[in-house]
């Protein structure tokens, strides 16, 4: 029989509320919304409080750069359990480039099961690692925000979060700024 690894947690305050992390030393095993217990998530044993762990504090600080605008994707060691199935409906969500967005139909199609759409939603629902693995990208065949365990305002929020960072970056990397002059750091003078 396989012994569970030890499980950490710390939480960590984001604009879109305190979220609870949880990793063993293999990697981020979850990440908890607030009103979301651990219980609920199916997570035992009971991690240990341990804000030093380095893989949550690799997680915070790129939480931090992800919110701040300064990350656009994540890379942390995962530790995930779940089926195979879910575990490759749950990978596949790290294709979906940052800012945009996909369908539950076209993320089964791109998993070789375009028939799949209501069990890739149902694998996203159960996704772990919000955010990390961004499942708020995947919306309804008809455009529509759908479920999400945050909730929809949140997913809205995380959507037009990256929009923004999207635009800004698209001003900055577009942005013809004049080259300037260099400065003359020596001044001649006549010699008399």
């Amino acid at each position: 029989m396989q012994t569970k690894p030890m499980l950490y947690s710390t939480t960590h305050p984001t604009p879109v509320g305190t979220l609870t992390l949880v990793a063993s030393d293999r990697g981020l095993h979850a990440v908890l919304w607030p009103k979301l217990s651990r219980q609920q998530a199916g997570i035992s044993p009971r991690p240990r409080h341990n804000p030093d762990h380095p893989i949550l504090q690799k997680t915070a600080l790129q939480m931090d750069e992800y919110f701040a605008g300064s990350r656009t994707s994540f890379d942390l060691p995962l530790d995930l359990e779940g089926t195979r199935f879910q575990l490759a409906a749950w990978r596949s969500l790290a294709d979906i480039p940052f800012g945009t967005t996909t369908t539950y139909g076209r993320q089964a199609a791109a998993l070789g099961i375009p028939t799949a759409a209501r069990a890739v939603g149902a694998a996203n629902g159960a996704n772990p690692v919000c955010i990390v693995l961004p499942c708020h990208r995947v919306i309804g065949a008809n455009g529509s925000l759908t479920g999400f365990g945050g909730g929809l305002p949140v997913k809205e929020w995380l959507l037009d979060h990256e929009a923004q960072v999207l635009t800004t970056l698209t001003i900055v990397s577009n942005s013809q700024w004049p080259t300037r002059q260099p400065v003359q750091t020596r001044l001649s003078m006549p010699v008399a």
